[in-house]
């Protein structure tokens, strides 16, 4: 069972086999991530464990995905720097992301909940709910305080 630790899953001290934890890093081969197609192929890991849901996944699977999101967090927080600074809003935040990933509004449709709603959102004439927030921190893989 995982638990919910700030922005990131964390795994409660379980037993975790070695072999199985062993053979779960000589097939993913973690380490630090240094490069944006080093990032998507971590974050397609990260993406496969996840649809797994947290009830299904095994102790060395959890393990596995703390550290994954660690890396991934990590290397996004220094390659985008997206500090929360006064100088900083939400929209502009959301534009850098989706700029920096190559985004067109069309892919945060299904994120934000609507054509319209995006729309709207990208100029200006809504403001970022918490639980578009919330949604967005979870896509982008950051904090959704960057979005409030």
């Amino acid at each position: 069972m995982i638990r919910e630790v700030g922005k990131m899953a964390a795994v409660p001290n379980i037993n975790i086999d070695p072999k199985k934890y062993s053979r779960l890093l000589a097939r993913t081969l973690p380490r630090s991530i240094r490069s944006e197609e080093e990032n998507d192929r971590v974050l397609k890991i990260v993406e496969r464990l996840m649809d797994k849901g947290e009830d299904s996944l095994t102790p060395e699977e959890g393990a596995l995905l703390d550290l994954l999101v660690t890396l991934v967090e990590k290397f996004e927080e220094e390659e985008y720097k997206l500090e929360k600074k006064s100088s900083a809003t939400p929209l502009g935040i959301l534009k850098e992301l989706m700029a920096a990933r190559n985004l067109k509004s069309s892919d945060l449709w299904s994120v934000l909940g609507s054509k319209g709603l995006t729309s709207d959102i990208l100029s200006g004439k809504r403001a970022i709910s918490k639980s578009r927030a919330k949604a967005l921190g979870e896509f982008f893989h950051v904090s959704a305080d960057l979005f409030i």
